[in-house]
């Protein structure tokens, strides 16, 4: 049990003196960016998604 406690406020200790935390500007400026690519990743795979959808549909009733 005490390794667990010794691990917790050694990870607080390292987040608190060791890490470069971003400024609120960096941050909200980062987080606008990730959102913006993960709404055109999703549409891009929606789109390929659809047209697989397309072609597997096009195929079975081509062969049906």
């Amino acid at each position: 049990m005490a390794g667990i406690v010794n691990y917790i406020k050694e990870s607080f200790g390292e987040l608190k003196n060791n890490v470069t935390w971003p400024t609120l500007a960096e941050g909200q400026s980062l987080t606008v960016l990730v959102a913006v690519f993960s709404i055109i990743f999703s549409l891009a795979i929606w789109g390929v998604d659809s047209v697989f959808s397309k072609v597997i549909a096009f195929y079975f009733e081509w062969i049906n």
